[in-house]
């Protein structure tokens, strides 16, 4: 889980980032909250779904607001100070629309904003809570401050400045990140013992998701790609269906382990029924694309040319036109992250960045092959976090 130390560090770098005319913040967004006190509402509870708010004052304060069920349905103890808690349900009434209930909570705090130059997270605040607290759509300043009304600290772009932030992985994030590699690992060796002729997709999703979550000892979100990519069908995606694999069938294995709000991502191709020289031969250029991504990585790098070098090895074989994605992108609260590696990105690596390089091919008549590792960005290279065995 999160740590206070991690947790105070990154609230730090959000104030150092914000004008110094702000005195307060109010993060809507369910990623923002949790990266910023550690809470998250389980998501494989009855809240599951649900969210709750975090106030934060430049004096250090911090101030979860929601319903009593949201609250209590937490997965770890928040590093807050304070909750604002109001009652949605107590087993003997009915319940209101529980939206309301969390707009009730936030309209407790309005006069403590009141004259209070702050900003909102505006992109996840509803309309609702702009008029609870009283709020200038235009600056997403408190409109009763004396003066003009926008308030004295302007607009700020909350949600944007908080996901720059989040590209720079604090050691409590790698930690959860490296967690959920070795959950994936373990699934992708099950992977490896247990896909043979004749097995489904469902089958074979079952048996990995049941290794990750042993291996991960706790409950956890288990998603991604669990396909056949067959010679007549070389690229395919989403979840499992139904189908058997099949001698000759490529079976991708390309999936997260999701583990307080955090996820890793990785893939491994399965020959099925064992490999032929096709096979072998999109292998190892899949292979020499992620050795040449490897070889490009590190800060200061332009992602187009991570994405360059990853495709050299593949052009040369006469093959582009069957790399049909990126070569890789950032993860940690979401999938895809910046930076995202393909031709025209304008991103450039960041020591701290957690990154995929991920080739791919896709061959009528032979099949799709994809494999992928993890990487955590330094300045003078990288430091590779996954340890799954990537092997037909």
């Amino acid at each position: 889980m999160l740590t206070l130390a991690g947790c105070l560090a990154r609230r730090q770098a959000l104030w150092k980032a914000l004008p110094d005319s702000l005195e307060w913040v109010l993060i809507a967004d369910p990623r923002h909250v949790l990266y910023l006190s550690n809470f998250l509402v389980q998501p494989l509870s009855f809240s599951g779904g649900e969210r709750a708010w975090l106030w934060l004052e430049r004096s250090g304060k911090a101030t979860l607001l929601g319903d009593n069920f949201a609250l209590r349905s937490r997965s770890s103890d928040p590093f807050v100070d304070d909750e604002v808690m109001v009652k949605w349900y107590d087993h003997k009434h009915s319940v209101i629309n529980r939206d309301h209930a969390l707009l009730e909570a936030t309209k407790s705090i309005a006069d403590k904003l009141f004259g209070r130059p702050g900003a909102v997270e505006a992109e996840w605040l509803p309309l609702g809570a702009f008029e609870q607290l009283g709020l200038d759509h235009e600056s997403h300043s408190v409109k009763r401050e004396a003066g003009d009304g926008k308030g004295k600290g302007g607009p700020a772009d909350l949600g944007t400045i908080l996901r720059r932030l989040r590209r720079q992985k604090h050691p409590d994030e790698i930690a959860i990140l490296k967690k959920c590699m070795a959950a994936g690992a373990a699934g992708q060796a099950r992977a490896r013992e247990f896909v043979t002729p004749g097995v489904s997709e469902l089958e074979i999703y079952r048996e990995v998701q049941a290794a990750a979550i042993t291996a991960a000892g706790m409950p956890a979100l288990v998603y991604g790609d669990f396909r056949a990519c067959t010679p007549d069908v070389p690229k395919a995606g989403g979840l499992p269906t139904g189908y058997r694999v099949r001698e000759g069938d490529f079976f991708v294995l390309d999936y997260s382990v999701v583990l307080n709000g955090y996820r890793s991502d990785f893939t491994n191709a399965i020959a099925v029924g064992g490999a032929n020289d096709e096979q072998k031969r999109l292998f190892a250029i899949t292979q020499a694309a992620m050795s040449a991504g490897e070889a490009s990585l590190k800060a200061g790098r332009a992602a187009r040319e991570v994405f360059a070098a990853v495709e050299g090895p593949i052009r040369e074989a006469g093959l582009a036109d069957r790399f049909a994605h990126h070569a890789g992108h950032g993860i940690g609260l979401a999938h895809p992250e910046p930076p995202i590696l393909v031709p025209e990105s304008i991103d450039t690596l960041l020591a701290g960045d957690v990154i995929t390089i991920e080739p791919g091919l896709y061959v009528p008549g032979i099949g799709g092959i994809r494999i992928e590792h993890n990487y955590l960005i330094t300045e003078t290279g990288y430091e590779r976090l996954s340890q799954h065995e990537i092997v037909l």
